[in-house]
């Protein structure tokens, strides 16, 4: 699933490229009642037969319901096929622990209900307590890294730039970027550009946001975001492309950028994303003019 690993820099990093479409545990974890199981594996199911192969998960995910239908839905599948990942930091009964023995106990507990070795390890969301990651989690993680017993270090926010920070200070091998770089918001390209430049894997979620998935743009509405998408979905329909499929599309356009996650909780919205994913969209439109301008 990964790259041969190379020098790139004085510091050694580790070129590190997940696949180009993954899963987000989320909404797995969040599906309830006593189907929630069932429909879990059939969704995750979907996915592998759909080509997916890198699935993102956290013990915040449906308090470890996400890690715990993961890894019952991959055992049958070969280890070497696909790649999984999870977060340390924050725990499955919303405690945050990011000090050196919180890390190796909420990884330990991760495996558990995986029943799986863990590929990529996140950072979940230090905020306040980033010192104490960079401090005292990051190390733990680089030991376990240089260790084998992991493939890979990430961090995951919604701050682009709290993330440059740490590929800036850290030997990170992949960051998770939620929202903050899609066709209707493109603030982290900064961001991006370090990533390209030290080596980092950029994985992008949230870019199916309601208002790519709306159907109806009302012409009256006044809110920046549905405007612009008003106005993109328009150029994109003279291509053939619909917004979505647009959407999808555009992050993986910054060479940074590896993967981006699709969230889905049923066997049809994992359909839908790939059929999405198959389309082509034509080079033409990445050139329009227009869209130049409206991205610019």
């Amino acid at each position: 699933m990964t790259a041969p690993s190379q020098l790139l820099s004085p510091r050694i990093m580790t070129r590190f490229r997940p696949p180009r479409f993954g899963l987000d545990g989320s909404p797995i974890g969040e599906l309830p009642g006593p189907d929630g199981d069932a429909i879990a594996t059939a969704t995750i199911d979907a996915a592998y037969q759909a080509g997916i192969r890198f699935f993102v998960t956290s013990p915040l995910y449906g308090r470890g319901q996400s890690e715990r239908r993961f890894g019952t839905a991959l055992a049958r599948r070969p280890r070497g096929e696909f790649l999984v990942s999870t977060k340390v930091g924050r725990l499955a009964d919303g405690s945050v622990d990011f000090s050196a023995d919180g890390i190796k106990r909420s990884l330990v507990e991760s495996s558990d209900r995986l029943e799986l070795d863990v590929d990529l390890v996140f950072l979940d969301d230090p905020g306040e307590h980033t010192q104490q990651a960079l401090d005292e989690a990051y190390p733990v993680l680089r030991e376990l890294r240089e260790q084998g017993a992991i493939t890979a270090i990430g961090a995951a926010m919604d701050d682009w730039r709290l993330l440059d920070r740490f590929v800036r200070d850290t030997d990170l091998n992949a960051v998770l970027l939620a929202g903050q770089y899609s066709l209707l918001d493109r603030s982290a390209a900064p961001l991006l550009d370090r990533c390209q430049a030290r080596g980092v894997a950029a994985i992008v979620s949230g870019v199916l946001t309601p208002q790519v998935l709306q159907t109806d743009r009302p012409e009256h509405a006044t809110d920046a975001a549905t405007i612009l998408a008003r106005r993109i979905s328009a150029v994109c329909e003279r291509y053939g492309v619909s917004l979505p499929q647009a959407a999808l599309a555009f992050p993986g356009r910054h060479p940074a950028v590896t993967s981006v996650l699709i969230g889905a909780a049923s066997q049809a919205e994992i359909r839908a994303d790939a059929a999405l994913v198959r389309q082509s969209v034509p080079a033409a439109l990445w050139n329009d003019e227009e869209l130049l301008r409206l991205l610019d």
